[in-house]
């Protein structure tokens, strides 16, 4: 399965910005919501935002208000433009296609993932 590919991670200062961007395969963009995880040491993979096919976006009550998910379709990439930095969203940033299942009703990442980008914000 093709794994997606983020860049634009970095170290910044908290207050900063950084832009994350995410290319993956057409098919699997244009058929599926994608969307940002990160993962802090020592602690579970968590959804930062989340964007539907119908531009329907999600977030993460921790990020709420300070980052912005958008997804361009001509060239199969998604965002993620992250303002007013702090050190707790020091992480490894991933992002992915997910499946809705219709039976739970919930969105289910793809089983491939690609090497994340680290996030790094200095206080």
């Amino acid at each position: 399965q093709v794994q997606p590919v983020e860049s634009g991670g970095g170290l910044v200062q908290a207050g900063g910005s950084l832009r994350l961007s995410c290319a993956t395969s057409g098919s699997i963009f244009s058929r599926n919501a994608m969307a940002w995880y990160r993962q802090a040491p020592g602690k579970q993979r968590e959804l930062v935002a989340r964007i539907t096919r119908g531009d329907t976006t999600d977030y993460a009550d921790s990020v709420k208000g300070r980052f912005t998910i958008s997804r361009d379709n001509t060239k199969n990439t998604v965002y993620l433009q992250m303002n007013s930095l702090k050190p707790e969203d020091t992480a490894v940033y991933y992002c992915n296609a997910e499946v809705y299942d219709t039976i739970s009703r919930i969105y289910r990442p793809l089983n491939s993932w690609g090497q994340g980008t680290q996030v790094t914000v200095s206080s």
